[in-house]
């Protein structure tokens, strides 16, 4: 019986091991991601990154499409774990406002992946990949059920699809605006999520 239990004890040990070593790689394409992009990352700077070797990091994930796959799912739960945090009995705009919101921090703090708009096998990954899929869809149902009640409350135009409002919203989160304003240097960083939540919310027309 000692046996078995100090057996449990390693695996279970082994298993957080592998587990921290994931939760780095994720982490350092999280961060290559957003600093360089899909395209200009490599699987060596991975590895480089979490200070393993490149046959290591292959045990964890298939492919360069597999690293980026597994950090859209991180960025994903993070911001299911936001959203919980919010009152259901908050007003939905206010919520739409408040994720948007969040995204913006989170990208101009360095940490919400950039991928390009086309890429045939990457699309293809992220289409196949069901963690991807589940929380995406997730997210979406919460937000465009806000979107639906902001409209139904005359708080949105309801000649907007709650669709496109949703797109729009999801761009705030890779905005070049929020970089182009900070490299300005004349705002801070809640300033410019201020301007660009009006902009988008408040639309550009003198009311």
């Amino acid at each position: 019986m000692l046996m078995k239990a100090s057996t449990v004890a390693k695996i279970s040990f082994k298993e957080k091991m592998l587990h921290a070593r994931e939760e780095a790689i994720v982490h350092t394409v999280n961060r290559l991601l957003a600093e360089k992009g899909f395209d200009a990352m490599t699987v060596d700077e991975v590895a480089a990154g979490v200070g393993i070797a490149k046959a290591s990091l292959y045990k964890h994930f298939a492919s360069k499409e597999d690293l980026a796959a597994a950090a859209m799912v991180r960025v994903l739960h993070r911001a299911q774990d936001f959203m919980a945090t919010l009152q259901p009995s908050d007003d939905p705009l206010a919520k739409l406002k408040a994720v948007t919101r969040w995204a913006m921090e989170v990208q101009l703090a360095g940490e919400m992946p950039s991928l390009p708009s086309q890429n045939s096998s990457l699309r293809a990954n992220l289409l196949g990949n069901k963690a991807y899929l589940d929380a995406l869809v997730l997210v979406s149902d919460e937000l465009g059920g806000w979107i639906e009640a902001a409209q139904a409350a005359g708080q949105l135009s309801p000649r907007l699809p709650a669709i496109a409002v949703l797109y729009t919203l999801y761009a705030r989160a890779c905005d070049p605006v929020l970089e182009f304003l900070k490299l300005g240097g004349q705002h801070s960083d809640d300033e410019i999520m201020e301007l660009v939540l009006c902009s988008c919310f408040d639309g550009l027309r003198t009311r």
